[in-house]
Parts: C-alpha cells; structure tokens; sequence
C-alpha cells in the first residue's frame, strides 16, 4: 500500500453542512482536553478522595495509576481500532466510555469502585486521544488547513494538561472531588450528539476486519508493564524487584510484539512499513524526547513553586497561566504561519534551543526568587519553544501516512509521548533525589532536574536536523463536506 494519495482526504469520511470541518475540530480538540485533563485533575483533589472514601496512603496512588496504566497501555490497540472498524464509530465509542466512566467514578461510594471507573476511563481514553487526532487527518488533507488545525489541537492538550491542577483545585475547593469526574459528562454527552450529526457517513472498511490478538495483547501488556514498572521506580526504587521484573517483562513483551509484527500479523497493529518511513521512526523518538522534557516539567514547576516558593495550590495554579497562555498563542497562531516559510524540522530545532535556554534559566530558582525572574521569565522563553516545536512534530509524524493505517500513526505517536513523559519523570526524579525538606536543598536538586531537561532539548534540537525537510508551502482544499 503506498503513500502517494496520503494528502487526500479519507473518501468514506464525510462533515455535514458548511460548518462541519470546523465542529469536527471543535469535537476532537475538546475531547483531546478531557482526555489530557484528566491525567492530572485528580491530583489536587487526592486528600478529599482519601478522607471521603477510605482509601489508605497506599491504595490511593492507584486513583491516578489506573487511568495512567490503562491508558498508556491501549494507546497503540486505541489507535489501530479506527483503521479497522472506523473512525466515527471507535470516535464514538471512545466518547460513550470515557464519560460513563466519569459518571461511575463521580458516584462511586467505595474505593474500589472509582479505582475500577478510574481504569475504563483509561480505556475510553485510550481509544478516544489517538481517534481524535485520526479524525483531524481524515477530514483535512496535508497542507496549511491541517497545519492549523493540528496547531490548534496540540494547543488545547497544552491547555488542559496545565489546567488539570488549577481546574482540580477551584472545583474540589468549591464544589466536591466528585465535580472534577461528572463535569466530563455533560461535555462528552453533547459531543456525542454533535459527532452523530456532524461526523457523518460510513466509514467502516468495505472488507471483514481482523484484529492481530497476539499483537494487541503483547503491545498492552508490554506497555503496561513497563509503564507501572517506570511508576513503581519512583517509590521503590529502579533496582527494587517489582521495578525490575516489570520493566523486563515489559520489554520482553514488546520484543515479541516486535517480531509478531513483522513476521506474522496478517494486519498489524502498528504495520511495519511506517517505520521505513524517516518522518515517522525518527519522528516519533524525537516525540518520545520532548514527552520526557515537557510532561515532566509541570511536575517539577509544581514542586518549585510549593516547596521553594511557598506557593498555595490555588496560587501555583495561577502561576502556570503565563505558561499556558503563551504557549498556546505560540503554537495556535504564530507556528502555522511560520510553517508556511520555514522548514519543519528549523522549527523543531530553534523551538527545543529556546526551550533549553529557559529551563537554564529555571534551574536557577532559589527560595529568595521573585515571581518575575523566578518564574514568569523562565516561563515566557521555554513555552514559546515548546510553542513553536510541538505543531512541526505532530505534522512531521503524521506526514505521508495513507488514512487506512492514519489511526496507527496516531496511536504510535501518542505512545511515544506518553512512555517518554513516564520514563523522562522517572528518571529526572532519581536525578533530583533530596529528602531534605530545606527550601536550599530542595532548589539544588528541582536545578538539577531542569539542567537534565534542557541537555535533552539541546538532543532534540541536533535530531530534529536530520528529520527530512518539510515546509507547508500549498494551499490546501477545502475539507470534503
């Protein structure tokens, strides 16, 4: 199968009436938010949970893992799931579990029950964040259209995994816990209505699909495990025994994913050809790179702001909108247009410098730092680089991608990030490694995090040079209606 037609848009995916491309964007950017936001909406409100459910200092963890497990875990089934049966029916089907879990969880009355919730909303988010992204590609053809509205998808996942704590906070503070899972519900149920209206047309293969069992099992299972392996490092330690048998079960199963793909699968879950592709395997470990610079990021400002700074959790909320708003306005506005003058892989480039450079200047917080120079200048330079390199990447590795395989692009993609984001936070947190409770101390060692961070942009920067060259120079149709 080649990729000469890759820029046309998907013929059996069709938007009904003037508006559809644009509602179609607005669907997917606001499921992407919902999935993205829930990765990190729990956490202010873990306390409330704890007193309000029972959960002991141990279990409680597992209110953020079984989301993050399961969700990592599917990304690469989630994503081949919409070449197989259909973009608008998994699409839909992402939707309808994602927030019928979040209601199960927003009325859950014993621990086990949200922990359960919390697991399908992983599910559901595993099949709705790669969907999102496939619709997007399907319904606008490469070009200047896609370029803005992948800009304006990568800026709403911006948003909502920096609003996830600030957003948290406000609900649990003047509401319950319970409000930061229902409010998923009225939004996931109009978005079912819109996408049954707007996302029209049937998209479903024309020949009986088969899905690769022994793939798709080997793929979750060795996702997952090295996934909670990466987790169990933080609290045990990476020469503990639960971390290591994790991790090397996980890489085992992937390994045999590996060769299952590649000598066996009638129809893979993630097709080999892709990797011949330069844009696509480069491409996705340059993603996986700056997953492990910027998820981990929010964690360390977080911890700066509180311990250091003495921050309120209301107050580093509102400390991360600089950071929010420009990087959004970056990678929104100013990338697309950039992307129609200058190659892709200059952007990626000058954005992971400038990123780097900020998080230099991060790395030198001291407890007697303003908010100004401490926080909000650091801010201002590494969100306009990853402002500027976050749209080019997901162009780049989605680039030249026939739709019948677009969903396991996607759902490579969104792996890449997410085990990078994990692996990157795992590894920075044994970097810092104090237990010393001083503002000193504690400074010294989030410094060391930020100086790791900006050596791995600085890596970026020198691979995104060797991406192929792609610039955004046609004009494109209009999406087919």
């Amino acid at each position: 199968m080649g990729y000469r037609d890759a820029h046309a848009v998907d013929p059996t995916l069709r938007t009904a009436g003037r508006h559809g491309p644009q509602v179609v964007l607005a669907l997917a950017c606001a499921a992407q938010f919902m999935v993205v936001l829930d990765i990190s909406v729990v956490n202010v409100a873990l306390p409330s949970i704890q007193r309000s459910l029972g959960f002991d200092e141990t279990s409680q963890q597992w209110v953020v893992n079984a989301y993050a497990l399961t969700f990592a875990g599917l990304l690469l089934l989630g994503g081949r799931l919409a070449d197989l049966y259909g973009r608008r029916r998994v699409f839909l089907t992402g939707l309808a579990l994602f927030s019928g879990a979040s209601l199960a969880g927003g009325l859950a009355d014993t621990a086990g029950l949200l922990i359960a919730a919390r697991a399908v909303q992983g599910l559901g988010a595993a099949i709705l964040a790669p969907a999102t992204l496939t619709v997007l590609t399907s319904t606008f053809p490469e070009g200047t259209r896609r370029t803005r509205a992948l800009a304006l998808w990568t800026a709403v996942g911006v948003a909502g995994g920096t609003a996830g704590n600030l957003l948290g906070g406000v609900l649990t503070e003047y509401l319950s816990w319970r409000s930061i899972l229902l409010i998923n519900v009225p939004i996931g149920a109009v978005a079912i209505v819109l996408a049954l209206r707007f996302i029209t047309g049937h998209d479903r293969p024309t020949a009986r699909p088969r899905l690769d069992m022994a793939g798709a099992v080997l793929a979750t299972l060795g996702l997952t495990a090295l996934t909670y392996g990466i987790a169990q490092s933080h609290a045990e330690g990476w020469g503990a025994p639960v971390t290591v048998v994790s991790m090397l079960a996980g890489v085992a199963a992937l390994a045999g994913f590996v060769v299952v793909e590649a000598r066996f699968a009638p129809v893979p879950v993630i097709p080999p050809r892709l990797f011949r592709a330069r844009a696509i395997s480069l491409g996705n470990v340059v993603m996986l790179l700056a997953g492990a610079c910027l998820n981990p990021m929010w964690f360390f400002l977080t911890l700066s702001m509180q311990n250091v700074l003495h921050y309120s959790p209301l107050q580093t909320g509102l400390g991360f909108l600089p950071h929010t708003v420009v990087t959004i306005l970056v990678a929104a506005r100013v990338t697309p247009w950039l992307m129609r003058c200058v190659d892709s892989r200059t952007l990626i480039a000058i954005g992971a410098l400038l990123a780097a450079a900020g998080f230099v200047w991060q790395s030198q917080l001291t407890p007697d730092s303003g908010y100004l120079f401490g926080i909000l200048g650091p801010a201002i330079v590494f969100s306009i680089g990853g402002g500027l390199l976050n749209t080019p990447i997901t162009t780049t590795v989605t680039s030249g991608v026939h739709t019948s395989d677009a969903g396991a692009a996607s759902g490579l993609m969104n792996t890449a990030k997410q085990v990078g984001g994990a692996l990157g936070l795992a590894i920075l947190v044994t970097v810092a490694g104090s237990h010393t409770a001083t503002p000193e101390a504690l400074a010294t060692a989030y410094s060391r995090a930020f100086v790791v961070i900006a050596a791995l942009m600085v890596v970026v920067a020198s691979l995104a040079c060797i991406l192929p060259s792609q610039r955004d120079e046609r004009r494109s149709p209009e999406p087919t209606r």
